[in-house]
């Protein structure tokens, strides 16, 4: 079913952002010549951003990879697949048979273009017996899943804010113009910006291209945001600006949490903050008052106090009654969730072996990957299959990353490029690309409408590459994990789908324990049919999707009853800008709630420590100027010139820009003796890396910023610096060990 066709435009999306913004590209001679933003696409209605326009650099390039590949020595040799998946398997089952499941960890999920692949993954992981899944989210979104799940009963109910009818949009932590995170996000806050009617309030050290736009900028100190919310609660609560009847309705744990803020001295505490108390006063007074949302982002995930400034920003909005309400923050409908409940309080829930963390979203945390393997526990990870990741430069502490790699018995990588990662691995087994492939992501966050893009082939296939659904197929295959299927689900599969169903249904029911690995079933038989083998699990989800979701499709227009997978998947695969395919129940905000009252819950015991330490008098005391290290790093920015790792060939970025730059204050500049352009040596408890010096009027004194997303080798060379290197895996955040990126305390030499 692969609809490549040279000389026509073809819709598809972008596969470098959460966002994945519909794109139409204009395919020649297999290339992707011309790329425009899809008018059409229900959720970008055209919109995107200049890494979308590019999207031909993430699919032409020198570094892809075309066949399997096997390490010898120091350089690699082609090898058939049949071979690499005899031999991989074989290792597999050595390194098991010795020292246990607990012993093999997959680290992946899809990124952020493809999510088929982790079905597949984690399949694979759990029928050789571990639970060890790292992924992206564990290095960004844990903290907050985490609160999420306290307060609302499932680590998977994310309040995201309702754009389109909010009053005041407050950004903690976020600068949307060039992070995005938001569907149209340049668009809603331009237009919220621009209403005098509405508010855009901005909460960030720095001053950005959304601060430029806002109508209050709070700038506040670097590392203090825990303490600001703590104090902006205080000041609700003490001026009485609550809403007593959401909070009497809809709202348990508030009395046992109150003695935290009544005679918490705010006034002192936004003193630390660097804060103005009277306007912070008014910005608590309008949040209270008004249709508010609220929107944080890395700012906040990857800081001090991570998981606990999240909670106080559900204590925060919920004291406004702000959660579950029109213009406030609300819960999306999805078709599958993005990840799986697992609350470590429940002894099933497993944690790391050496570091004792726990799973969080059903995910572990990269950043303490590195001691899990580089130990001498005896159940020490040895064996990692990585899939659509890139450890070596996306997480932190690469130094620690790589002697910890080198260490592993095994380590395959399945990839569309010559990743760092790729690159130190014993076997790397090639991935179509996103644009050779049926994919499609399930990022949740536009509301009320439920929004789904399957991406549909429209270049041809590399070389050897497989989807990675194929690739792990194969891979269970030569583990035994499948058993031998009958001869009747793949006759039924070249009938017709409703056929195929019936015979499925009767498979699983007489042999329930294939149940496990029906992702994998369903691609063998009907895989083969559709020419996808991730079309056909997509197929099979459909079938079984909760009922939630179906509520929502059903008033979206589709017909209740056991046809609805069916007609959904026929909607989406004659719709490849993709299609509305649910509508959330925008008169029953809370229903979503999954706590045992149906409330919010607020008291959360295992916080109490950390909030008991958020004192003005206590941070500042941790934040005084550290003499070895004086200055704060932020380890990380989202701008124009900056995307995934995968975009490996750096000629995207314009040759009179220098993209990654260390910027920092004129007078930090001046006190050091620093020119523009000058090379620096920038130098944490990690590592050091030289860089050019770019003195930028509206960064913070104090405080100088690395960006993200360089020090790729590409054809050889490495271009820009990996910040990664100066960003410690161990300092991290003490619930979801999330890595402190945008707070790392570093020195600045002159070179």
């Amino acid at each position: 079913m692969n609809e490549s066709v040279d000389g026509s435009w073809k819709k598809t999306s972008c596969a470098l952002c959460a966002q994945n913004c519909g794109l139409e590209i204009l395919v020649n001679e297999n290339r992707i010549v011309k790329v425009r933003g899809d008018k059409a696409n229900p959720r970008s209605q055209g919109y995107c951003c200049r890494k979308g326009l590019n999207i031909g650099f993430f699919q032409h390039h020198k570094d892809r990879l075309t066949h399997p590949l096997k390490r010898n020595g120091n350089k690699f040799e082609r090898i058939s697949w049949d071979q690499a998946t005899n031999e991989i398997s074989n290792k597999l089952k050595q390194i098991i048979n010795d020292h246990g499941p607990k012993s093999l960890a997959y680290v992946g999920g899809g990124g952020q273009g493809c999510h088929f692949e982790a079905a597949f993954g984690v399949r694979l992981l759990r029928g050789l017996g571990s639970k060890y899944h790292y992924n992206a989210l564990g290095q960004e979104l844990t903290g907050m899943f985490w609160a999420h799940g306290r307060a609302f009963g499932r680590q998977h109910l994310m309040a995201i804010p309702d754009e389109k009818n909010t009053d005041m949009l407050v950004s903690i932590g976020w600068n949307g113009m060039m992070s995005h995170q938001m569907a149209q996000a340049r668009r809603h806050l331009k237009r919220i910006s621009d209403d005098p009617d509405k508010l855009l309030v901005v909460i960030d050290p720095r001053r950005t291209e959304t601060t430029r736009i806002a109508d209050i900028h709070l700038p506040v100190r670097p590392g203090t945001d825990a303490l600001l919310v703590r104090a902006m609660i205080a000041i609700i609560l003490q001026e009485g600006w609550q809403n007593d009847e959401y909070i009497k309705s809809n709202v348990s744990g508030l009395d046992l949490i109150k003695p935290y803020f009544e005679n918490f001295n705010a006034k002192a505490a936004l003193d630390v903050c660097s804060l103005d108390y009277s306007q912070v006063r008014e910005v608590c007074r309008l949040f209270a008052t008004r249709r508010s949302s609220l929107h944080s982002d890395l700012g906040i995930l990857m800081n001090r106090h991570s998981t606990l400034t999240s909670y106080l920003l559900v204590v925060l909005l919920t004291v406004c009654g702000r959660i579950g309400s029109v213009g406030g923050n609300v819960f999306p409908g999805r078709l599958m969730p993005l990840g799986a409940h697992s609350d470590e309080r429940n002894p099933k829930t497993w944690r790391t072996a050496v570091t004792g963390f726990p799973a969080i979203m059903g995910v572990f945390p990269p950043n303490v990957m590195p001691e899990e393997i580089d130990s001498d526990h005896p159940e020490r990870l040895r064996a990692v299959l990585v899939s659509g990741s890139n450890p070596l430069r996306s997480y932190a502490d690469t130094t620690a990353y790589e002697r910890a790699f080198k260490k592993l018995e095994l380590l395959v990588t399945i990839e569309v490029a010559m990743t760092e990662t790729a690159s130190m691995s014993h076997y790397v087994l090639p991935a179509k690309s996103a644009y050779e492939k049926w994919d499609g992501t399930f990022f949740t966050w536009t509301y009320p409408d439920v929004f789904f893009q399957m991406r549909h082939p429209a270049i041809e296939t590399a070389g050897e590459a497989l989807e990675e659904s194929e690739i792990m197929t194969k891979l269970a295959d030569k583990l035994g994990l499948l058993p031998d299927l009958p001869t009747e689900l793949y006759e039924a599969a070249k009938k017709d789908r409703m056929t195929f169903g019936l015979a499925l249904m009767n498979y699983v029911q007489t042999n329930p324990s294939v149940a496990n690995m029906l992702p994998f079933v369903v691609a063998k038989t009907l895989g083969p049919e559709l020419g996808s083998f991730n079309l056909a699990a997509f197929w099979g989800m459909l079938q079984i999707t909760p009922g939630s979701f179906r509520s929502d499709a059903a008033r979206a227009g589709f017909a209740t009853g056991p046809l609805m997978g069916e007609q959904i998947f026929q909607a989406i695969m004659k719709s490849p800008q993709g299609v509305i395919v649910g509508k959330s129940d925008t008169e029953k905000g809370l229903a979503e709630l999954r706590t045992e009252d149906k409330k919010i819950n607020l008291y959360v015991p295992e916080l109490e420590p950390y909030l008991n330490q958020v004192t003005p008098e206590a941070e500042a005391l941790a934040l005084e100027v550290c003499t070895d290290y004086p200055f704060t790093l932020m380890a990380g920015k989202h701008f124009d010139h900056n995307a995934n790792t995968l975009m490996r060939d750096p000629s995207w970025i314009p040759a009179n820009s220098k993209p990654c730059v260390m910027e920092i204050s004129p007078r930090d500049a001046e006190k050091l003796g620093i020119v523009d352009g000058q090379k620096v040596r920038v130098t944490t408890e990690a590592g050091s890396v030289e860089t050019q010096a770019s003195i930028d009027e509206n960064a913070m004194n104090g405080f100088v910023v690395v960006p993200h997303g360089f020090g790729l080798v590409y054809d050889g060379k490495q271009y820009g610096v990996n910040v990664n290197v100066l960003t410690k895996n161990t300092n991290r955040d003490p619930i979801a060990a999330t890595p402190l990126h945008r707070f790392q305390r570093c020195r600045i030499d002159t070179i």
